[in-house]
C-alpha cells in the first residue's frame, strides 16, 4: 500500500512511482539472470487509475536479448486486471566502464 506522500491525485498513485516500479521490477528481472544493465529506453502506457490502497503485482520478463541490448516488458495489475504495462531497452554495461556522457 502506498503512502500519501506517493500520490498524484488524492488517493491515486503518481504516474512517475508507477513508471519507478515497472522499471525497477525490470532491473530486478536482469539482476536475476546475472545480467547488470542501465536503462537506455522506456515506454509506459497507462491504462487506468492506480488507487493507493491497492494490492498490486509486478511481473516482469526479457523479450528479446542480444548482448549487450535487452528488451523486456513489464505490467502491473489488480487482481488479473492490468492497470498500467511497459516496454524497454537496456543496455549491458562492463564493470569499472564510465557511465555514457560522463
Amino acid at each position: 500500500m502506498a503512502r500519501p506522500e506517493l500520490q498524484g491525485y488524492p488517493g491515486l498513485l503518481h504516474g512517475g512511482v508507477t513508471a519507478s516500479l515497472l522499471d525497477a521490477a525490470m532491473t530486478h528481472c536482469l539482476f536475476h539472470h546475472g545480467i547488470k544493465a542501465l536503462t537506455a529506453d522506456l515506454h509506459v502506457r497507462y491504462t487506468h487509475a492506480i488507487p493507493c490502497d491497492a494490492s498490486l503485482d509486478i511481473r516482469a520478463a526479457i523479450t528479446r536479448s542480444r548482448r549487450p541490448l535487452y528488451h523486456l516488458r513489464a505490467e502491473l495489475t489488480q487482481d488479473g486486471r492490468r492497470l498500467a504495462w511497459a516496454e524497454a531497452k537496456f543496455l549491458a554495461r562492463n564493470e569499472g566502464a564510465p557511465l555514457p556522457g560522463a
